[in-house]
Parts: structure tokens; sequence; C-alpha cells
């Protein structure tokens, strides 16, 4: 049992204990965290579970389609509330955990701005949790300095000027380490309420937000919620209403059908959308888990111009431009690759073709997982984008999108090197998580929970929807995933993995979710309950 950190009332706070929690959790705090989960959970609960109910329509047949009852929103003219001008030009984002080397390391790249990660690439250990805080604290306040075993010093540079964004955990993570009234809090709750009550009157006094970005969301209702917890935040905080903007990823397939009324119901505070591209195929494949006519080949091929992908992506720019919003690209996992000139060349040509694509195609900016990648995305945007977006430049009205084009399956095979790649990723993505470790750096890409949620959901939907083969012809059967499962430490370097000690512990946990009667929600729901 976790030692009792903390507790006032109904408010119980135990785990592992970590120097400066006294400095963030401080009573007001908790305060505030009971007052958000006792006026907002209820909801929160029955969002969650509308979403179960959807899915089970889905998984009877019924295919996602534009809500009948929002016609008015999605035809009326109307626009979002006029954006600050620190979030005017967002060319180049930076994503990444919270951790503290990261979070310097982001603010002194040189990209506009840094998205400090506590969801998909962090693994919400407490500690993990805790301290991001403290190191989210600090650099908005400025002071955020580290230095490593070896010696060296980081700090913010003095003429570093990249903007912070703060994403939080999605509405269906809870945070386990903190029970109100005898339920867990919620984690987004926990992440986006902290580092508020810290840090947003010093950033509002330099403009500077605080700004979000929001995940996972499904539905208008999910974003209505989070507009609901903003608004009373502000209040308790002593902030005008409006102040605190967000970003909406759609991440989600049933999401990319709410585009319009997501904008609607957070229009005083919304800057723009995000095409979360990986967790989107994700999505994609939990929400026709059960149909056969629209099961995805491996993942290398399914690229953003394949016509279910290109239709979101275009349709996102239409939507957000025709609102004055940004739209904002997907993101670039590749790793500059040393020691392989010719590699990293080709690696480096993936990336220059897939952001010239996006410039052109009218986003008004886009993302990459690794400093080196900075450059080359800043050119074709300075290029193809003078102004500081896209907003009124690129309106796309010859964008013509209809649900079959949202839905449209992809085409392609399952190669044996697929197959065996979707269980080594995942497995090694796992024992990392479990560890601590959320941001994994494989076969020179940056994976993080997102990724091998796509390697997860394929494996469980190849071997529970009847009929798929390799393209050599052999059944994909649980013989062949229980052969390629037992030969991964086989496949995998010996040492020097993060995680290693963990790597039969995430072997167990995929061989029993992959053959689990129905497809988890989340790998990292159960996942979670093994994380200090």
């Amino acid at each position: 049992m976790a030692a009792v950190l903390m507790e006032s009332g109904t408010a119980l706070v135990r785990g592992p204990k970590v120097d400066g929690l006294d400095e963030i959790l401080t009573p007001e705090a908790l305060d505030l965290l009971v007052a958000l989960h006792r006026r907002f959970d209820g909801t929160r609960q029955q969002l969650l579970a509308a979403r179960k109910t959807r899915q089970k329509r889905f998984d009877a047949g019924e295919l996602p389609d534009f809500r009948a009852d929002t016609a008015a929103i999605r035809e009326g003219d109307w626009k979002v509330a006029p954006l600050p001008k620190a979030l005017q030009d967002r060319r180049v984002e930076i994503t990444g955990p919270v951790d503290r080397k990261m979070i310097i390391n982001a603010l002194n790249s040189g990209a506009k701005v840094f998205m400090a990660d506590c969801e998909d690439s962090s693994s919400p250990t407490w500690q993990n949790m805790v301290e991001g805080q403290i190191n989210l604290r600090d650099a908005a306040a400025g002071t955020i300095s580290f230095t490593a075993e070896n010696g060296k010093h980081y700090a913010l540079r003095e003429d570093a000027d990249t903007v912070l964004l703060v994403r939080p955990r999605g509405w269906h993570l809870d945070e386990k380490h903190v029970e109100i009234d005898g339920a867990r809090l919620s984690g987004g709750l926990f992440d986006l309420a902290l580092f508020a009550f810290h840090s947003a009157k010093a950033l509002h006094a330099r403009d500077l937000g605080p700004f979000f970005y929001l995940p996972k969301l499904q539905s208008m209702e999910e974003a209505a919620l989070w507009d609901e917890v903003l608004a009373f935040l502000e209040v308790r905080l002593g902030l005008p209403i409006g102040t605190m903007k967000v970003t909406v990823l759609i991440e989600t397939l049933p999401a990319v059908f709410e585009m319009d009324e997501i904008l609607h119901a957070l229009r005083g505070r919304i800057a723009g959308l995000n095409c979360g591209r990986w967790d989107y195929i994700f999505s994609y494949i939990k929400t026709f888990r059960k149909h056969a006519d629209r099961v995805l080949p491996e993942r290398g091929q399914v690229p953003m111009t394949v016509r279910f992908l290109k239709s979101y992506s275009e349709l996102l720019i239409r939507t957000c431009h025709r609102r004055g919003a940004h739209a904002m690209g997907g993101m670039a996992a590749q790793i500059p690759i040393s020691g392989d000139a010719e590699a990293n060349e080709a690696a480096m040509a993936r990336v220059r073709a897939d952001k010239l694509r996006e410039a052109q195609a009218g986003h008004d900016g886009t993302w990459v997982a690794h400093p080196g990648l900075i450059p080359i995305a800043r050119e074709i945007f300075d290029e193809y984008m003078p102004a500081a977006n896209q907003v009124e430049s690129a309106k796309r009205e010859d964008v013509s999108v209809t649900r079959d084009d949202l839905i449209a399956p992809a085409s392609g095979t399952i190669t044996r090197a697929g197959f065996l790649n979707n269980i080594d990723v995942c497995v090694r993505y796992l024992a990392a998580w479990l560890d601590g470790l959320g941001c994994v750096p494989i076969h020179h890409l940056m994976e993080d929970a997102a990724t091998a949620e796509i390697s997860r959901a394929q494996l469980w939907q190849w071997l529970h929807v009847g009929g798929q083969k390799l393209d050599d012809g052999t059944p994909i059967d649980f013989a062949q995933f229980d052969l390629a499962l037992s030969g991964v430490a086989e496949r995998l370097p010996e040492s020097g993995l993060p995680g290693q000690a963990r790597i039969p512990e995430a072997v167990k946990l995929l061989g029993e979710l992959t053959r689990a009667k129905e497809l988890a929600d989340f790998i990292t729901l159960p996942a979670y309950e093994r994380l200090a």
C-alpha cells in the first residue's frame, strides 16, 4: 500500500514520496482540485459512458456521420474569438514530455511553440507527474535550470521566445494517487488545474496565456466540459473569461465529424485544431475494430495521402479557416540518423515531402519531435507561408469532403516484417513506459503511446477479424502471433534498451490484451495500474 502523503477532509493523496510535492499540492491547490472534482466529475463520467454506448453502435455496424441535431452550427456564420499575439505565428511546434532537461532544450530550440506533454509522451508515474508540475512552474516563471550528472548545465537562453503550451491528460485517464470522496481524480484536471494554479497569473501578466492543447476529444459535449472547467478556473483565479486559450487535437474519428461543433463550444477561447495523425489512425482502427471491410494495412502503408487521411486534413483546414482558427499540421516523428548519411537523407526527404504537403495544403504550422527537424520545417513554411499564418490566404473553399471520404478504407498489405514490427514496437514501448519513460526512440522514430496503440490495435484486429493474411498467403492466427511474441527477445538487443528489465512483463501484457475478446480502449489503462 502506498504511503498516505496528504489527507484533507475527504481528499486523500497517497503514493511514493516525491521531493517538492508540498510546493505543488498546497492546501489551497488541493481545495481547488476538490472543487473541480465535485463540480465536473459527474459530467465526465457521463461523457465516458456515452463513448462506450456509441462504440457499441459502431461495433453493431453503424457508421460515423455528421450530426443532424447540430446542422445549424455547421451552417451558421460565426467566428471564434480573436487570437492573442503570442499565438498568431505557430509555423513550427516541438513536442515532448515534461522532463526538466527536455523542457529547457525545447524552449531554447527556436521553435515557435513547445507543447509540454503530460499525456502520450509521458509515463504518468506519480514522480513524473509531480516533478513535471515543478518543471512547468519553473519554466513559466523563466527560472528553470538543470545540471546533469556529468556536470553539464542547462538554462534558458536570454533570447528564448518559444511559447509554452501544456497538454493535460485526456478525459479517460485518472490520477489514481488522488482520491476525492472515494473516487479517483481526473488526470486531466490534475495536470491543467495545478499548472494554472501556480502559473496562470504570471503568464497572463506577460500575455502568454496560459495556453493548452486538449487531447482525445470525441464530441462537442466533451469540448464544452473543458470550456466550463476553464471558465471556473478563470473565475477562481481572478482572470478575465477567455484568458486561457486552447488548441484541440482532432485525433479521434468521431471528432472529425464535429469539428465545427467543437470550435463553437470553445469559440471564446479556441486558437485552432491540430491533425493528431497517429492517434487518428489508432482511432480509425478502434472505431472499425469489428468491420472486416475497413481493416487497415500495416502502418507504413497508411501515409497522409490515403483518402481518409487526406480528406481529414483538408476538411480540418477548411473548417478552421472558415471560423478564423488555425489548422495545425501533424507530427514528423523522424530522428536524424548519425553515421549513415544515405539513410539520414532518405529520412529527411520524407520529412520535407510531408511538410511541403502541409504548407501547400494550407496548414498554419506543423509539429516535429526532434530539434534537428526544426530547420527543415521552418524553411518550408517560411517559403510557402510568408505571413504569420494562412487563415485568410488559404480558405480551401474548393474542398468538398463527404462522410464516405472520411471513412474510406485504405488498400495495402500486411508483410511478415510489418507484423513482427508491430509486436516489437509495442513491446519495446510498453516496457519503457512501465519503467517510467513515455517517449522512446525506436528504429529512428520517436515513438509515443499513440504509435504503440496503432501497433497493438492492429494486432488485435488482424487476429480477431477473420480472413486476414500476410502478403505471402500465410493466415494471421494466434499460432503465428504466439510464435512471434515468444521470439521477441531474440529480435531485440540484449542490452541498452529503455526498460529492458520489464520486457517480459510487456510481452505478457501484450499477449493478454491481444487475446482478449474485446479490444481495450487504451493500452495505458491496464498498464497504468502497474505504475508506481
